[in-house]
């Protein structure tokens, strides 16, 4: 009798000591530092509301906050600051009724606020700090230097233009000008005692005169007064000597003082006292300003002859410095203020920052577009190496205590905690140790017997990288919504036809929810299962539960899973996965049932990898899936490393998917690569065309320098790759990446309070993404790849532009916020990721404001000229920041049509930096998706939450794989006796037609000796029984048509069997491990040989005609495209313990096959041949007997992509590896008495 299992959840008890983990030999799997984990170090505080911690290490599904009152915090209060004067009753007025609606508008308000105080700042930081710094402007404006133009003089300080003069008769300007340019000339023009009123005192500084002409009566002096042969000062006697004032003072140097004679420095006034000295050469007794102007000229005639502490010393030269300054006055010493100092110094220093992060931002971009890239597309190399298998569990698993070398249940030889699921009995079994392990637990594709897998998972903790290749298993995700059916059909077909393996990619599609689009006659879901084809082993899937993103009711959600190909126009094969989120019972007269949004789309994949990878509790949805990537692929879903996540308007080019891998294998730090995504409607609109430059500049110039440092801010959703897992350096155990519970906990949370939270969780999902990813690892990388591309269509009509760009801009300055915050990003200050971050912040916040600004410059410019490199700087920045992008595109691309679009991006300039920013910040509290995509009669809608309803607790089941698988063996074993008794009341084939079976025809193995299934195959080891109907006369592939107390999560099963025999075996999903001694006599036969055994069988022809293919010789197709023999009661087989071909006097007829007594047909007669209805012969067990035939190159284990060719004795019975076969069926003749095909 087969062993009974228990539905007990791991670990399992035993009385047993714990037994103590093993090295492995070679290069061990380092399971012993669990203390140590130096990829995780500290994990940051989550950004939004965590759920409540769990006694694990990480929740089984990602549960919502629970719900309170918020706490006072900082920002609650900040926001009740800002609005004191909106008091609710008032918002409640103007509509706004929910405390929550009315938070988030005083959230709003407040970062309003702020961004109006920041763009204030920016704003007196460009403009109004010179003018409160250096009122009368810089110190290159107000003056001119003494000897620096020709053909000037000055006049009481100011410099004059005497280009034009006329030459008096006593004065020639030209000449005083060749003399010393720019001299003073004050003492030529007549001046009188009233034309200086600040010269009151009584001194002879104030009463001395300075002209003979102007004499007073009674006016005494000590030597002769000068002449003055020009008229008074006056804006006349300027016109008429035909001399300029330039309004620029007289500048002079300190060297430039010195050597004059007569000259002194007050304050900063340069004062000629020539006329003072010529009328008084001698010194005056009793007058102190007398005294320090001797003082000063006769003491410091080698220095600058500064006399500014001298004359404030004492109280009368003090009052004498008014008078002074303005009566001898020659000009001023060039110097800067204080404050011109500080203008002009913060204005070249961000003259220097601005620009050198334009210019390094431009070189870096430079750099990794011709170089660093260039290294990243290159294959692999080193892929000879041992590493960790993909089938080994990350730390922090879930396993056994039996589990010596952390490998997952599945593939394990005893798959349910080391129990087996059947017993070898003597005759009924398969021999021990003739696995290719050694264990005799391999089943036919390398799993063990308790499990449903039938693909070639290695049990050893290591692996050769060459088994795997340069193709890593790859998951394409397509988020589907309301799209019509040229997108979606569109972008699948774009990745099915890349030049990457079939075998190696799996399309993903989620449907998120039953939906149609605007103008289209067929729901999404209809468009996508239209397009596949199905495998018809699946049946008809069955609504599978599961966890969704969501709150309230929202919460539960059920989708079925379409397995099947996608054939496209090329002839490529791609195994595809649909999952159709078909909601809840109670949301069949919905508008949109099951639909909860793109972010839950995503968590679909990325919970079940991440319960895969960490053997978590699945839900009802995940072990479907599980079954499904498993049967499609040929391994199982551990084995994937990547996802590529593209929207349903994309298209991929058909070498981007194999590039975005190759840069994966490049560098094992990157943990996400995104392409080129490039505008497939360039020429719709004006709308689409003032995106081009857009879209090109931020991939090429800003991802393409954030790459450099390994910290795109941004990988977009719409063509994205993620790593699931990567490899430490050592090689010797798993990180998880995308599906750390950190980041799947936090992407999944529903309950969000602040303003902040919710443009964060629900309006940029790929932002928001990679911002959690950089922040659980700031050291690994996320990386732009321009070799990848990829074509969108964009936004047509502004509209959608506007509710497009809305999202985008909330979402980055709020994730700008968070990763500011992030201090061990890449470098270090300036020249570190987060300086970079905090400029963009900036730079987005302040946009409105810095359009309003280069407006401003740009008119100015125009209307007044700079006339110093000091007034150029500004324009110099402008020209930098839009000119260097320019050169970079005709240097990336060389493509002169860029310049064009360049030029409609600048003209729509205004609307990129003042419209859609404004409009952004005023929609803070709008977390809607807008109008991106119409569903067909959708109203406006706030999220995908459902606060009416009551949600406690939920119905989905949890269970870990090892108790799904072994609810779905009871399950089939159930199945079989059942159709077994019905056949012993009524006679074979009574229970539906053509034999078939009870639960459609898709399960019921095994029979009263053999528990499991036998091989992975559909077979159990004894008295196996499979039926002949491949689809059931029941609709629905749900769970048993009979009711039973055990059948406890049958409902919760999909009815189907994988592994039926009436349909081709899964795929080869790994070469197997070379044996060089598996079989020693074979030949080993090259890919083309290999490709035609697959075609035509794996049996030798006759002897002489090994190789030679008649023209006129016709060939029988393979056993598995043969026409089935409809015969209601079969002959029973199992795998008998003899050698393989042993005669009729062995326990078997020579093929590894032995009759079961007590069948319900007679055994076939000696020497001839035993007729099979419809493939039910029983599958030769290859895992378990290397006497057997197999139809999987895997199952048997001589090298990688390479079969072995045996031959079988004469007078035998034939077997295919579908059962016996037909006389003279293969093309070789019936003279011919060896196996035949």
């Amino acid at each position: 009798m087969p062993t009974r299992f228990d539905d007990a959840p791991l670990p399992f008890t035993t009385s047993k000591p714990l037994p103590t983990r093993q090295t492995t030999r070679g290069a061990s799997v380092k399971r012993h530092k669990t203390l140590t984990r130096p990829e995780r170090s500290v994990a940051p505080a989550p950004l939004i509301a965590p759920p409540p911690t769990t006694s694990a290490a990480f929740s089984d599904q990602p549960s919502s906050a629970p719900r309170g009152v918020r706490g006072w915090d900082w920002w609650l209060i900040s926001s009740y600051a800002t609005t004191w004067w909106a008091p609710p009753a008032l918002l409640r007025l103007f509509g706004i009724r929910e405390k929550q609606s009315r938070q988030a508008w005083r959230e709003k308000i407040t970062l309003c606020w702020i961004t109006l105080l920041l763009g204030a700042i920016v704003g007196f930081a460009t403009m109004g700090l010179q003018k409160v710094l250096c009122p009368s402007g810089s110190s290159t404006n107000l003056y001119e230097r003494l000897g620096s133009d020709d053909l000037t003089l000055s006049v009481s300080g100011w410099v004059f233009n005497v280009s034009t003069s006329v030459t008096q008769a006593h004065v020639n300007f030209y000449s005083l000008s060749s003399q010393m340019p720019g001299q003073d000339i004050t003492d030529l023009f007549t001046r009188t005692y009233t034309d200086y009123p600040l010269c009151t005192s009584s001194l002879r500084y104030s009463t001395t005169p300075l002209c003979n002409s102007t004499k007073p009566t009674g006016t005494k002096e000590n030597a002769t007064l000068q002449d003055c042969p020009l008229s008074t000062m006056s804006s006349a006697t300027y016109t008429t000597l035909s001399i300029q004032n330039s309004t620029l003072y007289e500048g002079y140097s300190w060297d430039q003082v010195a050597p004059l004679k007569s000259y002194l420095v007050i304050d900063g006034y340069v004062l000629n006292m020539s006329p003072y000295i010529a009328a008084n050469p001698n010194p005056i007794a009793g007058d102190e300003v007398d005294s320090a102007i001797r003082q000063v000229l006769n003491n410091q005639s080698s220095s600058g002859k500064d006399a500014t502490a001298l004359f404030y010393n004492r109280q009368v030269t003090k009052d004498a410095i008014p008078c002074l300054t303005t009566r001898y006055l020659a000009g001023r010493i060039d110097k800067i203020t204080p404050g011109c100092f500080v203008a002009d110094l913060f204005l070249y220093t961000s003259l220097v920052v601005i620009l050198g992060v334009v210019l390094v931002r431009f070189a870096m971009a430079c750099v990794f577009n011709w170089f660093m890239s260039a290294k990243l597309v290159r294959p692999p190399k080193d892929l000879s190496r041992t590493a960790i298998s993909p089938a080994v569990m990350p730390e922090g698993a879930n396993m056994s205590v039996h589990n010596r070398n952390g490998t997952a249940p599945w593939a394990n030889a005893n798959a349910a905690g080391g129990k087996k699921l059947r017993s070898n009995k003597t005759g009924a079994g398969v021999p021990k140790g003739l696995g290719p392990n050694g264990t005799g637990a391999t089943a036919a594709n390398g799993l063990s017997n308790s499990s449903s897998a039938s693909t070639l998972v290695p049990t050893e903790p290591l692996i050769s990288l060459t088994r795997i290749g340069a193709e890593l298993f790859a998951v394409c995700l397509v988020t589907c919504y309301s799209e019509g059916e040229d997108s979606v059909r569109g972008t699948i077909e774009s990745i099915a036809a890349t030049n990457y393996s079939d075998s190696r990619k799996l399309i993903w599609v989620v449907c998120d929810g039953m939906i149609t689009g605007a103008g289209e006659k067929r729901s999404t879901p209809d468009i996508c299962v239209s397009m596949l084809d199905a495998d018809p082993r699946f049946g008809n899937p069955m609504p599978m539960g599961f966890i969704a993103v969501g709150s309230g009711a929202k919460r539960e959600n059920r989708a079925m899973v379409y397995a099947g190909h996608y054939v496209s126009k090329n002839g490529h094969r791609t195994p595809t996965i649909i999952v159709v989120k078909c909601g809840m019972p109670g949301e069949a007269r919905d508008k949109k049932p099951g639909n909860r949004g793109k972010r839950d789309s995503q968590m679909i994949l990325m919970n079940f990898f991440s319960r895969v990878t960490y053997n978590d509790r699945m839900s009802p949805l995940d072990y479907d899936l599980f079954r499904k990537v498993q049967t499609l692929m040929g391994v199982t879903p551990d084995f994937f490393e990547v996802v590529l996540m593209v929207d349903a308007d994309t298209k991929i080019y058909p070498d981007s998917l194999k590039h975005l891998v190759n840069a994966m294998q490049a560098d094992n730090m990157v943990m996400g690569v995104c392409g080129e995504t490039r505008i497939a409607n360039k020429r719709q609109s004006w709308v689409t065309a003032i995106q081009v430059y857009e879209y090109f500049i931020s991939h090429h110039h800003a991802k393409a320098f954030e790459s450099v440092f390994g910290g795109v801010t941004c990988l977009p959703g719409c063509f994205s790759m993620y790593r699931i897992k990567a490899r430490k350096d050592a090689d010797d155990d798993w990180v998880p990446i995308l599906v750390k519970p950190e980041i799947v906990r936090e992407y999944s949370q529903s309950e969000v309070h602040t303003l902040h939270q919710k443009n964060l969780l629900l309006l940029g999902e790929d932002r928001f993404l990679s911002t959690i990813m950089l922040r659980t690892f700031p050291n690994r990388k996320n990386i732009f790849l321009p070799q990848a591309k990829c074509r969108t269509l964009a936004p047509d009509t502004f509209s959608v532009l506007l509710s497009q760009r809305r999202r985008w801009i909330n979402s980055t300055v709020h994730n700008l916020m968070e990763l500011v915050r992030v201090r061990n990003l890449c470098g270090t200050f300036c020249f570190s990721m987060q300086f970079v971050v905090f400029m963009d912040l900036i730079g987005t916040v302040v946009l409105p404001v810095a359009i309003c600004l280069t407006g401003a410059l740009i008119v100015n410019s125009i209307i007044t000229p700079p006339k110093s490199f000091t007034e150029a700087i500004p324009l110099m920045l402008l020209a930098a920041v839009l000119g260097l992008p320019a050169i970079l595109i005709l240097i990336t691309t060389r493509k002169v049509i860029y310049v064009a679009w360049m030029v409609c991006y600048l003209i729509a300039l205004p609307i990129w930096n003042f419209v859609l920013p404004v409009y952004s910040f005023w929609h803070f509290d709008d977390f809607s998706w807008g109008e991106t995509r119409r569903v067909e009669g959708e109203m406006r809608s706030k999220g995908h939450d459902d606060k009416t309803a009551v949600f406690d607790g939920t119905t989905i089941p949890l269970r870990r794989w090892e108790d799904w698988e072994k609810s779905r063996l009871r399950k089939l074993r159930r199945e079989e006796k059942r159709r077994r008794e019905f056949e012993r009341q009524f006679g074979a084939g009574f229970h539906g037609e053509d034999g078939g079976s009870s639960d459609g025809g898709h399960g019921g193995y095994g029979a009263a000796g053999a528990a499991g299934l036998g091989a992975g195959m559909g077979m159990g080891a004894a008295g196996l029984a499979p039926w002949t109907r491949a689809r059931s006369e029941y609709d629905s592939d749900a769970g048993s048509v009979f009711s039973s107390d055990e059948d406890v999560w049958g409902a919760e099963i999909g009815g189907y069997n994988e592994h039926n025999p009436a349909f081709p075996p899964p795929p080869i999903g790994l070469p197997p491990d070379s044996l060089t001694n598996y079989h020693p006599g074979g030949n080993t036969l090259g890919m083309d040989e290999m490709a035609s055994i697959l075609e035509q069988g794996f049996d030798d022809p006759p002897p002489g005609a090994a190789g030679l293919r008649a023209p006129d010789r016709s060939y029988t197709p393979s056993p598995l495209q043969r026409q089935v023999d409809k015969t209601p009661s079969p002959v029973r087989y199992q795998l008998s313990d003899g050698a393989y071909g042993s005669g009729p006097n062995g326990n078997g007829n020579g093929n590894g096959y032995a009759y079961v007594p007590g069948s319900y047909a007679a055994p076939p007669p000696a020497g001839g041949r035993a007729r099979t209805p419809d493939l039910d012969t029983p599958q030769p067990d290859s895992g378990n007997s290397i006497n057997s035939v197999s139809s999987s190159i895997d199952s048997r284990p001589l090298g990688v992509g390479h079969a072995k060719k045996r031959s079988g004795g004469a007078g035998q019975e034939r077997y295919g590896p579908l059962g016996p076969l037909a006389d003279d069926d293969t093309g070789w003749g019936g003279g011919y008495q060896g196996r035949k095909i």
